[in-house]
């Protein structure tokens, strides 16, 4: 407040603005000079009320122009002098590149030196003797043990006899310090009677959990040897199933241990192809050839490509106890519908029809440096065809895949390196390496301190440029601490919708720090590009908190002994939907609460302080005292009605809304009245989860809720349904017990 020169006595109440012009007026009035525009005016700091005395200036931590770039594929023979007999595999023994080794169909695995110029390969075991091959039968995969030569043990996969067709799979050992393997040395693990010489499977390989993974056909004849909806539906066989065994010990007479996490790991052992109760070595099922499949290095997803019957070739994405629909279903499609109305059936994340190609041969998920543009791809292509595709490994099911790159080749197999490049097993005889070429425009910082978004000299801490902020009900995060950031760029301003929803002007970026104790894990940039468009990439820190490197792709780590996954640049997308505004906690009532500003010391509310620094246009009308308020799902004063809908909220509902991309029609909105959600008291839409008499949600009956059995899961049903290993067990609480007390819809 200030006298003016006409009214002494008299209190004049002016905004900061007008109180900067007064100045200038008085400065003139009084001689001050006539230059104006010389003169600094006094700063005024908004409201006390306010956490930040001033917006800050923004001229790093800005979106650019969205990367973009074009790929062409290649192939490159390797290994010029060799040629091979009907090849089947390639691969190099753990943490050792000197050496490649490859399987031929009849019986011998040979090896030689990585050497461009290399012109002979020898013997690393040769069991022809003991091999039925030709056609699908034969010599069909090996895999070292993971801590060979240390542990001398390899294992191989083959089929034999002259009258029972059976397929075999055996433990061989090195007595010579990895350099051959003993042929006489041979165990016989578990054998499978095969009804036909076709749909053998015969792939195995270790997971990064340590198991033996091994793939099986579903017999030949059709699958349907028994004139049932065919093997791969029948549990109480081999035939048609991934299978996972511990061979680091015995159960009894038989040389392998079941791991617990199998889904039917109580019964008894299937050793010889069958049993009397579902095989407690199946894995996942529902499959028709699993010929070639991988395990993703960096995220340990599994994938598999398995070989169609007369119209479709599919790539599954596999998990724990999934059943991948032969013989009910060929790729995405009804094949036998005397499957009736099943419903547990995952769809393919991939497929392609027999116009472009009539056998798939699984590849791997690229991890290599050579071409960055295929980064996290998933390559895989078609024996006959030889056409190549590859697509991002969070592609949302089911892409029908069309044209592809034409090798040339007759692709028995692709190889991965120890240094994650890719290669081709050629049928004919030949060994090539893929390769790539890219162009493109615009450019995401490779490491987190060339951003902008945190301080040069210490980027575990945000730069001065970013405003902090912190929502009411937060996304579970496998129990992560989580510090979130805004970087508006200047001049621009937050719009706040009808619906209480904020849009971000283009070239903002949201920045959200994650912890495990005190570790810096992972930092994740959502930025507006200057096209408008939202795009998200994740950046991991080393273990000396002094750098975090992007990853590309997405990835899984093992961090303070728990699984964290790293998403891939498609898979923030999933979360970070359209329909919710792809910024999510941004909105009027997830961020009516107070925080403390770390610039000023000041605890004040964050709608205050974003309206007196000017952050939205036009401002915000009305007090924070007046605007919605989203509850804490842990406030125990709130309701657990209150509670559990805030919980649903922000855990649930950017996909689960109107427009959220999900088949079902629910909509979780905290806003949206529980009897128009479209889950009380109504049937589920994709699967019950074996829940007899199951509902969405059902009144007073948590254990028949879906909603709530999903909550609790981290498998292929889990939900939310990516980027967490572990579930929420207090917001699965907190919904088992809303759910128990609900008597009414209303």
């Amino acid at each position: 407040m200030v006298p003016t020169a006409g009214s002494i006595g008299t209190t004049l109440f002016l905004r900061p603005s007008a109180l900067a012009a007064c100045y200038l007026i008085l400065l003139q009035a009084c001689g001050g000079g006539s230059e104006p525009a010389t003169v600094t005016p006094p700063v005024v700091p908004p409201p006390t009320s306010s956490g930040l005395d001033a917006r800050p200036g923004n001229t790093s931590c800005l979106a650019g122009d969205r990367p973009s770039s074009a790929l062409s594929l290649g192939t490159q023979r390797v290994f010029p002098n060799l040629g091979f007999s009907a090849p089947i595999a390639l691969l190099q023994a753990p943490g050792s590149s000197s050496r490649w080794f490859v399987v031929e169909l009849g019986g011998r695995v040979r090896v030689f030196p990585d050497n461009a110029a290399v012109a002979t390969s020898s013997n690393f075991v040769d069991i022809t003797a003991r091999v039925r091959s030709g056609g699908e039968m034969g010599l069909l995969g090996m895999a070292f043990h993971p801590q060979f030569p240390v542990n001398p043990r390899v294992y191989l996969s083959y089929t034999t006899g002259a009258n029972q067709l059976q397929s075999r799979i055996s433990e061989f050992r090195s007595t010579d310090g990895g350099a051959t393997l003993d042929p006489i040395s041979e165990v016989v693990l578990l054998t499978v009677d095969q009804p036909a010489t076709n749909h053998n499977g015969g792939n195995i390989n270790f997971g990064p959990d340590g198991f033996l993974y091994i793939g099986f056909g579903d017999g030949g004849n059709g699958g349907d040897p028994f004139g049932t909806i065919g093997n791969g539906q029948n549990l109480q066989t081999l035939l048609g199933k991934m299978l996972r065994i511990d061979v680091s010990g015995t159960t009894g007479a038989v040389p392998y241990r079941i791991p617990a996490g199998n889904p039917f790991a109580a019964n008894g052992l299937c050793n010889n192809g069958a049993g009397a109760q579902a095989c407690p070595e199946i894995f996942a099922y529902g499959f028709r050839n699993p010929w070639r499949w991988s395990f993703d290095s960096g995220s340990g997803e599994l994938w598999v490509g398995d070989v169609g019957q007369n119209l479709w070739e599919e790539v599954d994405r596999v998990t724990v106890g999934g059943n991948y629909g032969w013989r009910c279903r060929e790729g995405a499609h009804d094949f036998n519908l005397t499957c009736g109305l099943a419903n547990n059936l995952i769809n393919p994340i991939a497929e392609y029809g027999h116009g472009v190609g009539v056998s798939i041969t699984g590849g791997f998920v690229y991890r290599g440096a050579a071409i960055p543009s295929l980064a996290g791809r998933y390559v895989f292509g078609d024996f006959s065809s030889g056409r190549i595709w590859h697509i991002a490994r969070d592609t949302t099911p089911t892409l029908t895949m069309t044209t592809g790159f034409d090798s040339a080749l007759q692709i028995a197999s692709f190889a991965q390196g120890i240094d994650g490049e890719l290669y081709i097993v050629n049928y004919a005889g030949t060994l090539h390496r893929l390769t790539g070429t890219s162009t493109g425009s615009g450019s995401v910082p490779a490491v987190l301190s060339a951003s902008g978004c945190v301080d040069m000299q210490n980027p575990t801490r945000a730069s001065a440029n970013v405003i902090p902020y912190l929502p009411n009900a937060e996304f579970w995060s496998d129990g992560a601490a989580k510090d979130r950031f805004m970087a508006l760029p200047n001049g621009q301003n937050i719009v706040i919708g009808a619906d209480n929803d904020w849009t971000l002007p283009n070239n903002s970026v949201l920045v959200k720090n994650f912890r495990l104790g005190t570790r810096m894990l992972e930092t994740r940039l959502l930025m507006r590009h200057t096209d408008g468009s939202w795009a998200g990439y994740t950046y991991e820190w080393n273990a000396a908190g002094t750098e975090a490197n992007r990853v590309i792709g997405g990835k899984t780590a093992t961090v303070n002994n728990q699984a964290w996954i790293f998403p891939s640049e498609a898979q923030c997308l999933l979360c970070h939907t359209a329909a919710a505004g792809f910024s999510l906690a941004l909105e009027t009532s997830q961020l009516n609460n107070s925080i403390t500003y770390a610039a000023t010391g000041r605890n004040a509310n964050q709608l205050t302080t974003l309206n007196a620094i000017g952050v939205f246009a036009p401002a915000l009308s009305g007090a924070a005292s007046t605007q919605p308020v989203l509850p804490n799902p842990n406030d125990a004063a709130r309701t657990l009605t209150e509670r559990a809908r805030a919980y649903l909220h922000t855990n649930c509902a950017q996909c689960h809304r109107p427009g959220g991309g999900t088949p079902s029609t629910m909509d979780l909105r905290y806003t949206t009245p529980l009897n128009a959600t479209n889950a009380c008291n109504l049937p589920p839409q994709s699967g019950n989860l074996g829940i007899a008499n199951a509902q969405l949600i059902a009144l007073g009956d948590a254990a028949r809720s879906v909603v709530v059995s999903r909550t609790g899961r981290r498998d292929s049903f889990a939900m939310p349904p990516l980027s967490s290993s572990l579930a929420d067990t207090q917001g699965a609480q907190l919904l088992t017990s809303w759910v128990a007390q609900l008597t009414s819809c209303n």
